[in-house]
């Protein structure tokens, strides 16, 4: 199921216009029926009952595993629980308690509603007995609990067991992705002092579109027309920013503007990206197994994607020596290749390249480095998650060459923030004036921009 973009800039259903008052600030949001359960003693009761009962049928019955024909099962056990404990219950707290249950047997427990909820773009576990979710870019503890780190643990087994990784004392991080596609990141005692903690970055059922973007306030409809001709003609572009920026949604929607006759070669740590044309292999990385061998890196990965004849090379995350190759691979042909970095603003994104170059072991000067950046980059496209929680591309920058031992860049687009309205942070993104020096690379690939997607706004 297809669930790319709309995870990190749902945060509002549309963007007030520049310039106009925007509503009264957000209240916290009501919380629905699954946070505020008064049943929560009798339930746990039912559920230890009934997943005793479950392990049974187990021993005798090879269809007990069947989605459906176990949901059948957990139902007519819950009716005969309920009857027999004499608890009165309504209709609708009836269905409550049953979709709780089959979300502990079938789901992933306690945050099972919370997965189903598009308002949602991020779910924090800090241990058993605190659970925060973020809505509208903005943090709320939810009241939900755990029954204690044993039951997160049983959550986290149950997000990676399908992807054959593990958790455990000899290793206790794990990265992996729930089948929608949501980017998972468990951590458990001894690193996690508190009990184990799940961070759950949630992907959308409904893809993300450029008039979406726009509509948030994201992005104009300038720059987009600017990144289109930028893809199509090949140029290798870098996307930065911190954690939660949108590097990743980002990334995905410009993909879209990548033509169907390329052979596009995707490389992960935790596939997350879903590109929509035909011809994409599919590469991620694998941690090593409990003999601590098997292990095959997002470098590796690199390296071996040159040999598959790539048209074009896409890293979901470069945070490691595999910049290196990344940087050879956009200066051997495979123009047109992306990838993302976490930075601070375009100037950081080089000298964090220039780092993770370096961790490659390579005994390379950094002078031959820098001149491996400049020939290979020539766009970087910066985002911020803003005050008010809306994510925002805020700095396009040109990397022209070098001078001495400086790369020199300029700015295309700058956002120009002009104040905060009740806790809106307002403002636009603008050309500065410059022209950039590959429109004449587009020109030469087909794609002439007009004088006046450059033109200064003014101070």
């Amino acid at each position: 199921m297809p669930m790319i973009f709309r995870r990190q800039f749902a945060d509002k259903p549309a963007a007030a216009p520049q310039g106009s008052a925007p509503a009264e600030p957000e209240a916290a949001p009501s919380l629905p029926y699954y946070l505020n359960e008064p049943y929560v003693g009798i339930k746990n009761r039912v559920q230890l009952q009934l997943i005793a009962q479950q392990q049974e049928r187990a021993n005798s019955d090879p269809t007990h595993l069947d989605p459906v024909r176990l949901r059948e099962d957990i139902r007519e056990l819950f009716d005969q629980a309920v009857a027999e404990s004499g608890l009165i219950v309504n209709r609708n707290q009836r269905e409550q308690l049953l979709e709780q249950i089959v979300a502990e047997i079938l789901g992933y427990g306690p945050i099972d509603a919370f997965l189903h909820d598009d308002t949602i773009t991020e779910i924090m576990v800090n241990g058993p007995k605190q659970v925060y979710i973020e809505r509208g870019g903005k943090l709320y503890e939810t009241g939900v609990t755990f029954q204690d780190n044993e039951h997160v643990i049983r959550i986290i087994q149950r997000i990676i067991a399908p992807l054959g990784r593990r958790i455990d004392e000899a290793s206790p991080m794990v990265d992996a992705r729930l089948p929608d596609g949501s980017r998972v990141n468990a951590v458990i005692p001894p690193l996690a002092i508190d009990g184990p903690t799940i961070n759950i970055r949630k992907f959308a059922r409904i893809p993300f579109t450029v008039e979406d973007l726009i509509s948030f306030g994201t992005v104009t409809p300038e720059l987009m027309q600017f990144l289109d001709a930028c893809v199509k003609g090949r140029l290798n572009i870098i996307i930065s920013g911190g954690t939660g920026s949108g590097k990743t949604t980002l990334l995905n929607l410009i993909s879209g503007f990548i033509p169907e006759g390329e052979r596009i070669i995707t490389i992960e740590d935790a596939a997350e990206l879903q590109l929509r044309q035909k011809h994409v292999v599919r590469l991620e990385a694998r941690p090593p197994n409990i003999e601590g061998k098997g292990q095959v890196t997002i470098r590796q990965l690199v390296i071996n994607a040159l040999r598959m004849r790539p048209d074009r090379i896409i890293v979901g995350e470069a945070r490691g020596g595999e910049a290196l190759d990344m940087l050879q691979a956009m200066n051997t042909g495979h123009d047109g290749s992306m990838t993302t970095v976490h930075s601070s603003s375009p100037r950081d994104t080089l000298r964090r390249v220039e780092t993770m170059v370096l961790m490659a072991g390579m005994d390379l000067p950094l002078r031959a480095i820098r001149e491996q950046l400049a020939s290979a980059i020539d766009l970087i496209v910066h985002l911020q998650r803003m005050s008010d929680g809306v994510r925002r591309v805020v700095q396009v920058t040109e990397v022209l060459g070098m001078e001495g031992d400086t790369i020199v860049t300029q700015d295309i687009f700058v956002f120009r923030q002009t104040g905060v309205n009740n806790g809106r942070v307002m403002g636009k993104l603008t050309a500065t004036g410059i022209r950039p020096r590959f429109t004449e690379k587009l020109s030469q690939a087909g794609f002439s921009l007009p004088p006046s997607l450059f033109a200064s706004a003014g101070p």
